[in-house]
């Protein structure tokens, strides 16, 4: 009988995690409910349980009751996972309700926990030249290329690059790129270009059928319907200002 390696009971491997950002302006639980109902249409699935930083730097936390703010969220769909711009004497009790404290609103936590300590100066004496600023070269990683059909369900990201797909972007389906999306097949699902907060990326499609589409955190939907485009027109969407475009790929405007 041939012996087998006895599994692990647990692994741990590197995986990434794209969250959306909620920033929110006003401190009334009321108000904010309210603001996520007519964003969601009344509909709790409608961000399907979607993982989310909140960032609250625009309101007073001073009276806020943490555990009712972060549960508006879950019941309408959205799972909070972090809080940014949290004022310090409240990070304890975020941290009891589960929740992390996401760094990436407060520059000055960053730079306290990635500086190292000083090291000595060496005697005056044993000081070099400085030496020449070394040339930084941006050696991008190669864009991600997917040449099978995107099932309803999947979630594929680019991170750091461009995402191509050769074929079908199926509806229920996720694809996210830190760089533009290129789609050579009718995209539908959710599509989210520029997720590291590039606003110069775009989405390339031969046909638009989504669910929804974002460029650097900002999205559309089309419940209203699509843009009225020539059939058989091979489309863009791109970043204007506050306001996503969706136009043909010739156009110039």
């Amino acid at each position: 009988m041939v012996s087998k390696t006895p599994r692990k009971p647990i692994e741990i491997k590197i995986s990434t995690v794209v969250a959306i950002a909620v920033i929110v302006h006003d401190a009334d639980l009321s108000v904010i409910n309210s603001a996520l109902k007519e964003l969601t249409a009344n509909s709790s699935d409608y961000y399907s349980e979607e993982c989310a930083v909140i960032d609250v730097a625009n309101i007073d936390c001073a009276a806020l009751n943490w555990a009712e703010f972060i549960s508006i969220f879950k019941v309408n769909g959205i799972n909070a996972i972090a809080v940014r711009n949290a004022p310090a004497d409240a990070e304890e009790h975020i941290i009891q309700l589960g929740l992390s404290i996401d760094l990436g609103g407060n520059p000055s936590k960053i730079a306290e926990l990635a500086t190292p300590e000083p090291e000595p100066e060496p005697a005056p004496a044993q000081v070099a030249a400085p030496a020449p600023a070394p040339t930084i070269i941006n050696n991008a990683p190669a864009a991600m290329i997917i040449d099978t059909p995107v099932r309803g369900g999947q979630r594929i990201y680019a991170r750091g690059t461009d995402l191509i797909i050769t074929a079908v972007v199926n509806a229920g389906a996720e694809v996210i790129a830190d760089g533009s999306i290129h789609v050579y097949a009718p995209l539908r699902g959710r599509a989210l270009a520029g997720a590291s907060g590039n606003t110069s990326a775009r989405i390339f499609a031969m046909s638009l059928e989504a669910e929804l589409v974002s460029i650097a955190g900002i999205y559309r939907t089309f419940e209203n319907g699509y843009p009225k485009l020539a059939a058989n027109t091979p489309l863009q969407i791109k970043l204007n200002g506050d306001r996503i475009d969706v136009v043909s790929i010739q156009s110039h405007n």
